[in-house]
């Protein structure tokens, strides 16, 4: 049997993550695969431990700490690729809402190259397929200024700064080729580009199993 095919969606507050990853899994399900649902906060020990640097960070600004923090997001990721996503079972589809820390909050002053570092140098596991959920900012801000929880972010709290992150983001997501799914239509045309992709990464994997 395979390992796991391990797929990531980030992006910035209110893109639909959530909602998207949620339609993903029963479209998958529905076609009778394995899918497997990991979350971040709850498989992070660390959590606590780094929410409280990040609470630091709000109070009082400063490039070495916010650095800290992406360290700490970072070594949290290392522990789920060592102690988490091997666990996961062989031939399941292995979906996570945000894995590289910093994608939507902590793009300030480090930038997301050094951010990436991180993670390579602690062993951090590269996501077979990533996917950037992105929206017009204007749109993903009035989202999460929507819901019940509101905007819900410890971090991020003017327009100019969600425009920004959400700039960034699409750079990065440019500069490191991953997929780009514009999250502005409906959910039903979301979920079927990132569905399409899926099944070409298991194509390509199947492709490689039998070349070998």
């Amino acid at each position: 049997m395979n390992r796991p095919l391990f797929i990531s969606l980030d992006g910035p507050k209110g893109t639909g993550k959530t909602t998207l990853l949620e339609a993903v899994t029963r479209a998958l399900r529905a076609d009778n695969k394995k899918v497997i649902r990991l979350c971040e906060k709850k498989s992070d020990p660390y959590r606590g431990e780094t929410m409280a640097l990040v609470n630091q960070l709000v109070r009082h600004p400063d490039r070495d700490l916010e650095r800290r923090v992406c360290e700490r997001f970072a070594d949290s990721r290392t522990w789920i690729s060592r102690h988490v996503l091997p666990k996961q079972p062989p031939g399941s589809i292995v979906l996570i809402d945000r894995w590289y820390p910093s994608d939507a909050a902590f793009r300030r002053t480090v930038p997301f190259a050094e951010i990436l570092q991180l993670n390579i140098d602690r062993d951090v596991q590269v996501p077979d397929l990533h996917v950037g959920v992105v929206t017009d900012p204007d749109i993903s801000w009035a989202r999460a200024a929507a819901r019940t929880r509101g905007l819900s972010s410890t971090v991020m709290h003017k327009l100019e700064e969600h425009v920004a992150s959400t700039l960034a983001f699409e750079r990065a997501s440019a500069e490191q080729g991953w997929v780009l799914c514009r999250n502005e239509g409906t959910i039903e045309d979301a979920t079927m580009q990132v569905v399409a992709e899926i099944y070409r990464v298991l194509g390509c994997r199947a492709d490689q199993v039998r070349c070998g």
